[in-house]
């Protein structure tokens, strides 16, 4: 089983990236967290740790092979957990994890299944699922993990890809978050990750925007 591959970048469609590694390129299916944060890393060197698996059925005798990509080991280990849960499956699972994992670890051990109904295709019986099934067995994964936000101060899709970015490119992610609330108050008229992400980097260096 391929477990990692590192390679060059060359396309980020929605639900998947194609990695160049020598003269081969892999198709990697990736949750959209992922697309989120390697947004802007195109032409670039990434290391993906992967798992994979084969679509179809045994009878039918038509596998095809598939390679599921995540940011590190830790959230490859996450999924694999998740997909545990009956009526789940990695097609879903990808679709669903649209939000950092470490926040829907600590839905899931909180028990807060209106977090979780906010997930693409996950409803309320799901959300009810997934708790009974895995809460107790997530802790380590929701360590660090941010507090529950009310409602209407959840961050919008934009600051959410700002913030994978962010993290993506080394920052903490408590840190991140923060910043990305403080860019947002001094300058209300952002409303894309493109023009936030440098912004955020000039007020932590300082430099008055």
């Amino acid at each position: 089983m391929i477990a990692q591959i590192e390679g060059k970048l060359v396309k980020l469609d929605t639900d998947s990236c194609l990695v160049q590694v020598g003269p081969v390129g892999y198709e990697v299916m990736l949750p959209s967290y992922c697309i989120s944060a390697l947004s802007g890393q195109v032409g670039s060197d990434v290391t993906l740790c992967t798992m994979e698996y084969y679509e179809g059925t045994l009878g039918g005798g038509n596998l095809i092979p598939r390679m599921v990509g995540f940011l590190n080991a830790g959230e490859r280990d996450f999924f694999t957990t998740y997909i545990s849960v009956k009526g789940m499956g990695i097609k879903k699972g990808l679709r669903s994890l649209s939000i950092p994992i470490t926040t829907i670890a600590a839905a899931i051990e909180n028990g807060d299944d209106k977090t979780l109904m906010s997930l693409p295709s996950v409803g309320r019986r799901m959300a009810q699922q997934i708790i009974a099934e895995l809460k107790g067995k997530l802790q380590s994964f929701a360590v660090g993990a941010e507090p529950a936000r009310p409602a209407g101060a959840a961050f919008k899709p934009f600051q959410i890809e700002a913030l994978e970015i962010l993290i993506a490119w080394g920052e903490k992610r408590a840190e991140a978050m923060e910043l990305v609330e403080f860019a947002c108050r001094k300058h209300p008229d952002i409303n894309t990750a493109e023009a936030l992400v440098p912004l955020v980097y000039r007020l932590k260096q300082g430099v008055e925007v």
